[in-house]
């Protein structure tokens, strides 16, 4: 089969918009519910997800008596009738988030063993519902923020020194519900789903240590102020396996369900879908050369398949800022410029790349397309792209040519979504 640039682009729309629908609360909440409680039915919840997932959960349970409190991003809230849809900053935290998190502990107290906890936890989190622990204050928390985000660690790695800093993450929300049961339904935006790392797991037992948050600060170079050095040598740690018996964990949507269903796209349309992880991490620019490579060896060998072919991958990377001047860009749109410069304008490849919930980084854009002619249109318009590559401006280059891809808000999460296709 055939492409000119119409039909790859819009095989590659329907790639990723495939990858969203597959993600969506809508559709797949009501499909975890565990059995109506006899007593009260509290909801809580954190994540960019989590408005739309309480809406779900309403729209599911009509008879059933529900309240409780959920925190998402600016912008994310949608309409509910007895479930709280608060609003905060990500990915730095603000006041709005640690009032939430504080009304959201004041919402599980009192309860019985009769009484069930639903949580509702996706992707964000970490950043939506910060509750520093004693001694710690929010801006202690905004600063550690900032710094873990600049330095390149991957987010297993920041989630652990989050929830060592945290009154509320590492399954300390969960201790807080006892001895009430707790459900959490998650959508799952990290490599390997873990449940622990998913939002800092606030619901869930935690394997890690102080020791392990104090190495990852030190390894990146993150200042440990007086006030973290005495949390922590001396505070309570979080729970370990075991320590939770009324918490079960459910797992609703995974980048590995989106991936499949791209999957399915293409194969639909005679391409053929390679799935290459749904956990791929490392820097940005890197795996760019890496996937180019891989679609050269395709288009040019027939290897590991003959064209057309879809290369499909998940996960998330990271952009290491370093000490110098960034211009505006996000993890997705910088790997495609990468993509884009490794190709060298190679006929026959095209490609899109972009967040599940429809914000690379901090911009208002999802992520981008990369054709064969990115690298020549954006010279048109005055562009060097190693220069674009090399500021991290990537965003600034995509927007130029008119190539962003800019969906809003799509209210689920289940991280970056990668199509690359050789046509």
């Amino acid at each position: 089969m055939r492409f000119d640039d119409a039909g790859a682009r819009l095989l590659l729309r329907q790639v990723f918009d495939a990858a969203v629908a597959a993600a969506d609360p809508r559709v797949m909440l009501q499909n975890f519910l565990p059995d109506k409680p006899k007593g009260r039915c509290v909801v809580i919840g954190c994540g960019k997800s989590a408005a739309s997932m309480a809406a779900s959960l309403e729209a599911a349970w009509p008879d059933v008596d529900l309240s409780g409190v959920v925190v998402t991003r600016y912008d994310h809230a949608v309409p509910t009738q007895k479930i709280v849809v608060l609003e905060s900053s990500h990915p730095v935290p603000d006041a709005n988030g640690e009032a939430a998190a504080r009304r959201i502990l004041a919402a599980v107290q009192g309860l019985s063993q009769d009484d069930l906890v639903i949580a509702l936890i996706s992707g964000g989190g970490s950043a939506l519902m910060p509750l520093a622990a004693p001694g710690l204050t929010l801006a202690d928390k905004q600063a550690v923020n900032k710094a873990l985000l600049a330095s390149g660690a991957a987010i297993g790695e920041m989630n652990i020194v989050r929830k060592h800093l945290s009154a509320i993450k590492g399954g300390r929300l969960a201790a807080a519900c006892a001895p009430a049961r707790v459900i959490t339904l998650a959508i799952s935006d990290v490599p390997g789903d873990d449940p622990a790392v998913i939002a800092s797991g606030p619901t869930v037992v935690d394997p890690s240590t102080f020791a392990d948050a104090r190495e990852i600060l030190t390894r990146y170079g993150i200042e440990i102020t007086p006030a973290m050095e005495h949390q922590l040598s001396h505070g309570a740690e979080t729970p370990k396996p075991g320590e939770l018996p009324n918490a079960e964990f459910r797992m609703i949507a995974t980048p590995h369900m989106a991936l499949a269903a791209a999957a399915d796209v293409a194969r639909a349309q005679g391409v053929t879908p390679i799935i290459l992880g749904d956990a791929l991490e490392g820097e940005s620019r890197e795996l760019g050369i890496v996937m180019a490579g891989i679609a050269r060896a395709i288009r040019t060998h027939g290897n590991p398949v003959q064209a057309p072919a879809l290369l499909l991958s998940g996960g998330e990377t990271t952009v290491s800022i370093g000490k110098g001047p960034a211009g505006r860009g996000g993890r997705n749109t910088e790997c495609l410029l990468s993509l884009a410069v490794a190709l060298g304008g190679e006929a026959g490849i095209w490609a899109v790349a972009g967040d599940t919930d429809g914000i690379d980084g901090t911009e208002d854009a999802a992520g981008a397309i990369v054709a064969p002619d990115t690298l020549a249109r954006a010279r048109d318009v005055g562009l060097t792209p190693r220069a674009v590559l090399a500021a991290h401006d990537s965003y600034s280059l995509f927007d130029a040519i008119g190539d962003l891809i800019r969906t809003g808000p799509t209210l689920t999460n289940v991280n970056d979504i990668r199509a690359i296709l050789v046509a």
